[in-house]
């Protein structure tokens, strides 16, 4: 829903207003009592350096009180399989941490998508801001297909301090979900009945588990990632592994990995 025309760093804003559009009409109750889109991510290109403040500014006055930040995927990986969104070592250039700085004294989160090889740069590019609040997506760009396929010890024990570099970083927030898309490695997608969420909640709980003990569940959040992960798995199976999953866990945990964590994240419920 980008606009289609006019200067190329406002494009995104067709997106905001489409959202905006959405969630007032939810809001005056009129198509029934669910109420859609609480906080808003839009997208801005942090490249632009400290030219992306008219950006963010233009994003905010279109929704005024439910946009909360943005999502820059900076994926990219050495091996032509792989989908690269950005160039090799954007995270560390001089214009992208500057347009994070200008995000964060905004008060805007980021959320951002790495391949996993990418997260020691994650790593460094989050202690360089501090002071922006990170939500990274999708298990930090877990891959197991491809060039990374039938590799498991080296490229798990990769993914492993990746995570955990990351997780020294207390403005990084993790979101744990994205673990339908085939690239995972997992052969859901291919079977001819659809997993079940007591199976899915055993296959999941080795790579949970390690995020949730790096990050702790209070920077955890369980992500649906829908309609995508579709192809593995339907959305209420997903939540029903997410709760066999974390049946384990306190009262107090369970509500931060199905709440608490995004709220504070992405400041629901602020005005």
């Amino acid at each position: 829903m980008y606009r289609p025309d006019g200067a190329v760093e406002l494009r995104p804003l067709g997106e905001i207003e489409f959202v905006q559009g959405l969630a007032a009409a939810a809001a005056t109750g009129l198509y029934g009592p669910c109420h859609a889109a609480a906080a808003i991510i839009g997208h801005a290109d942090l490249k632009l350096g400290d030219r992306v403040a008219p950006v963010l500014e233009a994003l905010q006055a279109a929704s005024p009180n439910r946009f909360r930040g943005i999502r820059h995927t900076v994926t990219w990986d050495a091996h032509p399989e792989i989908e690269n969104r950005e160039k090799e070592g954007v995270l560390a250039t001089a214009d992208y941490r500057a347009g994070a700085r200008v995000l964060a004294r905004t008060g805007l989160s980021l959320d951002m998508g790495v391949c996993f090889p990418q997260l020691p740069e994650l790593a460094d590019f989050a202690n360089a801001v501090p002071e922006l609040t990170i939500i990274l997506n999708h298990l930090g760009g877990l891959t197991r297909v491809g060039p990374y396929a039938n590799r498991d010890e080296e490229v798990l024990a990769t993914w492993r301090r990746g995570i955990a570099a990351v997780a020294e970083c207390p403005n990084v927030n993790l979101k744990l979900g994205g673990i339908g898309m085939p690239r995972l490695g997992f052969d859901w997608h291919t079977r001819s009945r659809p997993i079940g969420s007591e199976e899915l909640a055993t296959s999941i709980a080795p790579i949970m588990s390690y995020c949730i003990e790096q990050f702790g569940p209070n920077r955890c959040m369980f992500e649906s990632n829908f309609p995508v992960d579709k192809v593995s798995f339907s959305h209420h199976v997903l939540f029903n592994a997410f709760k066999r999953f974390s049946k384990s866990y306190s009262a107090s945990e369970r509500a931060a990995l199905f709440h608490d964590t995004a709220a504070r994240a992405y400041r629901i419920g602020e005005i």
